[in-house]
């Protein structure tokens, strides 16, 4: 099992300024993100692949995993680090043949027999969600501390936690034994990325 820092995990949202997105995500690193996702679900993809070789050069200047939302081809025509899959997503034993075994390999799973399936399939963690009311995502399904903490318990792979986390909010996920936080709004939206970040991380870690 490969071994990845998830503590804190930034899952991109769509941004029509570039400069800005760009700057708000080495921001975030500077601030102690250790993953990045990018997720556009609607850009073309041209634009995709070439927002997500401006965001390779940052993540690799900072030794930094990028993770590609959904879209296989994508991670593969930039070389990211990894691809994570959501359950309407290419399968993930089929998204593990297509990248191979030296990739990160992220699954959504919002229940333990999705969390199991994963873990089987060749999942190097999971994403578990909603576990605060969300508006990046009207459709995940949510689920309660139980739920998660039941789901961590469930498997031998770590978990991240998703779904309108933030500084007001984040210490209730600290003993539920995940992995990290990932995070969309709370650093994307911010005013200071980085100080967003460090506040996140120090609320984690303690």
């Amino acid at each position: 099992m490969k071994t990845i820092d998830l503590s804190l995990y930034l899952v991109t949202d769509k941004s029509d300024d570039v400069e800005k997105f760009l700057k708000t995500i080495e921001d975030a690193i500077k601030g102690g993100v250790s993953v990045v996702q990018i997720r556009e679900k609607t850009a073309e993809t041209l634009d995709f692949y070439n927002l997500a070789l401006k965001v390779k050069e940052i993540t690799t200047k900072y030794n930094v995993p990028l993770i590609i939302n959904d879209r296989v081809d994508i991670a593969l025509a930039i070389d990211a680090d990894g691809v994570h899959v959501g359950q309407s997503d290419m399968p993930c034993e089929v998204t593990r043949k297509l990248i191979g075994t030296d990739k990160i390999l992220g699954v959504s799973a919002a229940t333990i027999t999705e969390a199991k399936k994963a873990q089987k399939d060749g999942a190097d963690y999971i994403g578990t969600g909603a576990v605060f009311p969300t508006a990046t995502k009207d459709d995940a399904p949510s689920i309660t501390k139980q739920n998660l903490k039941e789901i961590v318990e469930s498997i031998d792979i770590p978990v991240v936690a998703i779904g309108g986390i933030n500084n007001d909010n984040a210490s209730e996920l600290t003993d539920t034994g995940i992995a990290g936080l990932s995070v969309v709004s709370a650093i994307m939206s911010a005013d200071d990325p980085k100080k967003a970040s460090e506040e996140l991380l120090n609320i984690f870690n303690n």
